[in-house]
């Protein structure tokens, strides 16, 4: 991690902040938990106002981790996008203090995000109703939230992620306190005391809901602003959502929303979200009988330390009475109460010893190096204590939670020293699962964590802590196969191509195909295909010292930090009937983080990438200008350009745009050189489903018959889906080329439409080309090849 990034995440953290935070989770016992399917479905803006205007503990339960939707900042796909979006909601649930539950656990669990759905119960048969039901009680049994509040309704016009893990989040209700229901699982049963379900629509831009939201039965209305940053609680949700950044997320609201509507579900109507609960340490203790004393004397030691602060001093006497006032209610509790309540001192304890370290002025900074740790090797992680605020006695001891086949001895911490864990891997140490089953608000997160333990103003404490950037865990040894894909076109004697391997000390193999060669080199590979390569798609799949060879990608991003992604390394190779277009030069204005540019070389069509385009810029040395996905929502400088891509239009050049977001820098009257509406909601102009019959309405356009004539076959073996974002309304010069729906659905023309503009030409295609061309599909590629002639 660099120096401005480590300043920054101190900057934006300030000791007085944090221990603010830390106060302001002790008084409330209460947990409310929001589902929903993707990362940053959670209701952002209700959820800080809970946390830091009620006091209440927050989690997510998140059923995917996005791998399926779009990314705007960069190529990664599949897993690595869902790395990508599951570390953007554990930093949104770091600014919420928040916990995530993750359910779902990568691209290669049933229970993953494969793209746009329509309906929910499609996503149950793929999901799983039962599988998908099960993680959610295992969620609530685990994690014992009194509140339950989907982000989502289940109606038609919704995202059928959406409606299923709705329609789960209520089934699970009832099993979660059964006990005979998936006694497997080992946890006691728990029943959710309030299901809540959202009183507004889910409908706009994207979705359209079929059916008006049920009744409101509470209106949770903030009272003033946060007291500790003076924002309003919407205003930090966005804090919040603007760590969604792959999906373009965070908005400024000139007035932000101060009340949300809730329908209790099977409940009369209310006035605060907590009525009918104890709330409150005090209010816990009317139901505490013998402990009830110990639990008042607790809520009085909490109260005396938020009136205290900032005084360290005080802060620390009244949170140390309080930790021993509630390990003398645990001690006193009868059976009963334990049962029931026990997890709520379990947990309040855990929070003063995180209140107790804030208020003794504590920081600590753990550094794993090396960064990376293979099976057999040693790392080792610098900790170093900064020296308290607060003169208070003090002893802590650190280790790590380490994944199987790494061990560490625990280390003492002193003041102002540097202790160092040493972290040993044995040689068959295996590689930890990419994706972790939650994240904690309160630290402990990632392979070589810190456990602390000690005592901090006489009291003892448990706390976690996280590292200050990842210690990972992979091969020694990786082969970075450059290029990773290869386009071979039909009637074109296939060279030998040169693959770059990386520096690999160990043995590199490769098993061959009949008719296949291929020639090793410590760092390359040449490999010749035959000369009568059939079409389709061959895959060469190495391996390292006699294992199959993994590759790896990095990936740093503000929101995020780094971190790395490992999977099989291979070389994909699609030999193909591919003509190009005669005299085509492209710019190519990318931004949404699609790959387009880079396929557009490969196939051999000259192509200039444009990182930056002004109103002046003179396009007249291109003969097509390809705007990638989503672009102007990315790139500020497209707005403001808008005048020389309408000029190089109209004297003969060729603008092809690729989905763009109705709601992300698209103005249907000036954006294009003539008035065409992307279609909202965007849910009724897409068709999801990746076999959907396509008819071609103009089989002879040019853009349809040449260089390469689009047939039947080029629909073939598509994935995720056909298109989105598709064209609405639109001056009449533009010609619809294509027709699709999903199934049960009116047709659709707006996937691909093109008109004359001046002597050029505008084409618009909303098609995932992108996605298809990362997959491989022939007929992506060959179709893309008659888009981008000139005009």
């Amino acid at each position: 991690m660099t120096a401005s990034r480590h300043l920054a995440r101190q900057e934006a953290a300030p000791a007085l902040l944090r221990l603010h935070r830390s106060l302001s989770r002790l008084d409330s016992v209460l947990h409310v938990m929001n589902t929903g399917a993707h990362p940053d479905d959670e209701q952002s803006g209700l959820l800080a106002w809970l946390r830091f205007g009620r006091g209440l503990r927050v989690t997510v339960a998140c059923s995917t981790r996005g791998e399926g939707g779009q990314n705007i900042l960069d190529g990664a796909r599949g897993a690595a996008l869902g790395l990508l979006r599951s570390r953007e909601m554990e930093e949104a649930a770091r600014v919420l203090d928040a916990d995530v539950a993750w359910l779902g656990h990568g691209p290669d669990d049933p229970v993953h995000d494969f793209g746009f759905s329509k309906d929910g119960d499609d996503t149950f048969a793929r999901w799983g109703e039962e599988r998908i039901v099960e993680r959610l009680v295992r969620a609530y049994r685990a994690a014992r939230p009194d509140i339950v509040i989907p982000t989502f309704l289940d109606v038609p016009g919704q995202h059928g992620h959406h409606r299923a893990m709705t329609r789960a989040a209520r089934t699970a209700l009832a099993l979660a306190a059964d006990p005979e229901a998936f006694p497997e699982q080992g946890l006691a049963p728990w029943r959710v005391a309030k299901f809540y379900l959202p009183a507004w629509s889910g409908g706009g831009g994207t979705y359209d809901d079929e059916l008006p939201p049920p009744q409101t039965t509470l209106t949770e209305t903030v009272a003033g602003r946060d007291p500790a940053t003076g924002a309003d609680y919407a205003r930090i949700g966005e804090w919040s959502r603007a760590r969604h950044a792959s999906q373009g997320m965070g908005r400024w609201h000139e007035v932000p929303a101060r009340s949300w509507n809730l329908h209790y579900v099977d409940g009369p109507a209310e006035t605060t979200i907590t009525a009918g609960l104890p709330a409150t340490l005090e209010e816990l203790a009317a139901l505490a009988g013998p402990a009830a004393e110990a639990l008042t004397d607790a809520a009085r030691a909490v109260a005396a330390a938020r009136r205290a602060f900032p005084d360290r001093a005080l802060l620390l006497d009244a949170l140390a009475a309080a930790d021993a006032a509630i390990a003398a209610a645990q001690e006193a509790a009868e059976p009963g109460f334990a049962a029931a309540h026990g997890h709520r001192l379990d947990r309040k304890r855990q929070e003063l010893s995180a209140a107790l370290f804030e208020a003794a002025g504590l920081e600590i900074d753990a550094r794993p190096a090396p960064a990376l740790l293979a099976p057999g090797g040693t790392a080792e992680i610098a900790i170093r204590l900064a020296a308290p605020l607060a003169d208070t006695p003090l002893r802590l001891t650190a280790d790590a939670d380490l994944p199987e086949g790494l061990s560490a001895a625990p280390v003492d911490l002193a003041p102002d020293d540097t202790a160092r864990l040493a972290v040993s891997a044995a040689p068959g140490a295996p590689f930890p699962a990419a994706f972790r089953p939650g994240w904690a608000a309160l630290g402990g997160n990632g392979p070589g964590a810190l456990r602390l333990t000690g005592t901090i103003a006489g009291r003892p404490v448990r706390l976690a802590a996280d590292l200050s950037h990842p210690l990972e865990i992979g091969p020694r040894e990786v082969l970075e196969i450059e290029p990773e894909a290869v386009l071979l076109r039909r009637g074109h004697a296939p060279e030998p191509l040169r693959i770059g391997l990386g520096t690999p000390e160990g043995r590199v193999e490769i098993d061959m195909p009949e008719g296949w060669s291929a020639d090793l080199s410590p760092a390359e590979a040449v490999v010749t295909p035959p000369a009568d390569l059939p079409e389709g798609l061959t895959v060469l799949r190495p391996r390292l010292d006699g294992r199959p060879a993994l590759g790896r990608s990095a990936y740093d991003h503000p929101q995020t930090g780094p971190f790395l992604h490992h999977a099989p390394a291979e070389l994909r190779v699609l030999s193909l009937d591919l003509a190009l277009p005669e005299g085509a030069r492209v710019a190519y204005l990318g931004g949404g983080g699609d790959n387009v540019g880079r396929w557009l070389g490969r196939m051999g069509v000259e192509t200039v990438t444009l990182d930056r385009i002004e109103p002046h810029t003179d396009l007249s040395g291109f003969t097509t200008v390809l705007i990638g996905i989503v672009a102007f929502g990315a790139r500020a400088d497209l707005a403001a350009a808008t005048p020389a891509l309408h000029r190089f239009v109209r004297a003969g050049g060729h603008l092809v745009t690729l989905y763009q977001r109705p709601d992300q820098g698209w103005q249907a009257e000036t954006t294009p050189p003539l008035p065409l509406e992307i279609g909202t909601p965007s849910l009724r102009w897409r068709t999801t489903d990746e076999a959907a019959p396509v008819t071609m309405l103009r089989p002879e356009h040019p853009l349809l018959s040449g260089p390469n004539r689009i047939g039947p076959r080029d629909w073939d073996g598509w994935d995720k889906e056909r298109g989105l974002y598709f064209a609405a309304r639109r001056d009449p010069a533009y010609e619809a080329l294509l027709k699709m729906s999903d199934p049960g659905e009116a047709p659709l023309d707006g996937a691909l439409v093109s008109a004359p503009v001046g002597r050029g030409r505008h084409t618009h295609c909303a098609l995932v080309l992108h996605h298809q061309l990362d997959r491989m599909v022939p007929g992506a590629f060959r179709l893309l090849a008659n888009l981008v002639q000139p005009a």
